[in-house]
């Protein structure tokens, strides 16, 4: 039988180690740091980030970080960088090393070969002493009292002190460049986070159909509309002019207070101050809007108020935004 009790106990000394760990990194950053961010952010090349083990998965991180939030990066295997990858080395790069112990093999062939080509070089090490540190133009230590592991061998601490750096590169760079939201957006198009930047209701109305009676439109003509322009609403126009929605739940409710409902026209059961938008609103602002007002539908209009379609909340969940 598992001891539950002694598993978290591990889980939370574990946490403990390494955010003391992230704490002595504030004691070791120094004028290197912002040295380093300073020529990156002046560099007209690129950010070619290397490593070797488990240095290496840490310095895929850095460059998706990077490149995410507009400073342009390239991953290099250390190892790989002797046997050809080294070409991914421009002129204008800098190079930004990460290794523990700065003594690894794969790093100690690499460096003279960087350095033998005139690009600048970071790193991101734990041992000042180390070869990689003293040849470094830039040295940003990452030294930790002690991993996580208990034998002290894993990497653990160690690596969660490297993205910590990395992040805090990531985050100076990005604040340099005035990088905002929808700089943000134009690097993330795809997926539910990209959409939160950038779609509009507009852009989910145009996919839809546009369901629209006039005021005196019967109620079979109008549960006709509702029914074949599949989006349980339709709006109610006199002149191009909006005048009101009519929505499924709306004859609903007008089916519990009337018997004789075969006389009634649209004006009869409409809402007549529905919820617009602007077709450029975004559409995680049309979520707000829904959740607050606690409806199904809002209708979109161009700047002088023509109707320009509907947009349903499960359009919003279809697209990833209630996420």
């Amino acid at each position: 039988m598992l001891d539950k009790n002694k598993i978290l106990e591990d889980a939370k000394a574990t946490l403990l180690i390494e955010a003391k760990a992230l704490e002595g990194l504030i004691e070791q950053l120094n004028e290197d740091f912002s040295l380093a961010v300073e020529l990156i952010h002046l560099n007209k090349g690129r950010l070619i980030v290397t490593g070797i083990g488990k240095s290496a998965v840490i310095a895929m991180k850095i460059v998706a970080s990077m490149n995410s939030t507009g400073t342009p990066a390239v991953f290099m295997h250390a190892a790989d960088a002797i046997h050809g990858d080294l070409g991914i080395v421009q002129p204008d790069d800098i190079v930004l090393c990460l290794s523990k112990s700065g003594t690894s093999p794969e790093i100690k062939d690499l460096v003279p070969h960087i350095k033998h080509r005139g690009n600048k070089l970071i790193s991101i090490t734990a041992n000042k002493e180390g070869y990689l540190a003293k040849e470094s133009d830039f040295v940003l230590l990452t030294d930790v009292k002690k991993e996580a592991c208990p034998n002290n061998l894993a990497p653990t601490a160690s690596t969660t002190a490297q993205i910590a750096m990395g992040d805090a590169l990531t985050v100076c760079l990005l604040k340099l460049k005035k990088f905002n939201a929808n700089d943000f957006a134009k690097h993330h198009p795809g997926g539910a986070l990209g959409k939160k930047l950038y779609l509009t209701v507009g852009q989910i109305a145009a996919e839809n159909l546009q369901p629209q009676v006039g005021l005196d439109t019967t109620i079979d003509q109008v549960l006709d509309e509702i029914t074949t322009k599949r989006l349980g609403t339709t709006v109610v126009l006199e002149n191009e002019q909006i005048k009101g929605i009519v929505t499924d739940g709306d004859i609903r409710r007008m089916l519990k207070e009337k018997r004789d409902i075969h006389k009634l026209v649209a004006k009869d059961i409409m809402s007549p101050s529905p919820i617009l938008l602007e077709e450029e609103v975004l559409a995680v602002k049309a979520l707000s809007i829904f959740e607050e007002k606690s409806i199904n539908h809002i209708i979109v209009v161009d700047k002088d108020r023509q109707y320009k379609g509907i947009v349903h909340i499960l359009d919003l969940i279809k697209e990833g935004i209630s996420e």
